[in-house]
């Protein structure tokens, strides 16, 4: 499966995918607005991440087919010496494919984007609605080192 998949960083037009990707599980469909027309708001932040070099939007494919996606952050900060930390986010897999080792097979490669870029960390955030996610990134060798907090306005 793994020399099957393609991946490359998404483009205006693979927006409409994306979000329909993102709204394809029981958080994301409350979360996303996922109609036609799509509203702007899809495509104004899409233009900021496209813009901006510590930002990678990756997109999944096999044979023309959106498997998954991820964003990739990168953050650079003064501890650790002046190093940098990829975050990684928006990870989703399409529902068809689910299940087959399509999600191991990005966060390897996301793994090695991360390591490529210079990052010491590759860290990311669950839902704690998600205990099947948290599973996999368990299996994936991530740790759950930190508490981490939100506050939404």
């Amino acid at each position: 499966m793994k020399n099957e998949l393609q991946f490359r960083l998404a483009t205006e037009k693979d927006v409409p995918k994306i979000v329909g990707l993102l709204a394809d599980d029981e958080l994301g469909k409350k979360r996303e607005a996922f109609k036609d027309p799509l509203p702007q708001t899809y495509y104004d932040a899409f233009s900021k991440i496209e813009a901006d070099p510590n930002q990678e939007l990756t997109l999944v494919f096999k044979e023309n087919e959106l498997l998954a996606c991820f964003q990739l952050s990168y953050i650079q900060y003064l501890t650790y010496q002046g190093g940098m930390r990829a975050q990684i986010e928006a990870v989703r897999v399409n529902s068809k494919y689910r299940g087959q080792g399509i999600g191991k097979i990005a966060f390897e490669y996301a793994i090695e984007r991360a390591k490529n870029k210079g990052a010491h960390v590759l860290q990311l955030t669950t839902d704690k609605k998600r205990p099947e996610a948290l599973r996999f990134y368990e299996g994936l060798g991530f740790v759950a080192s930190h508490e981490g907090m939100k506050i939404h306005f």
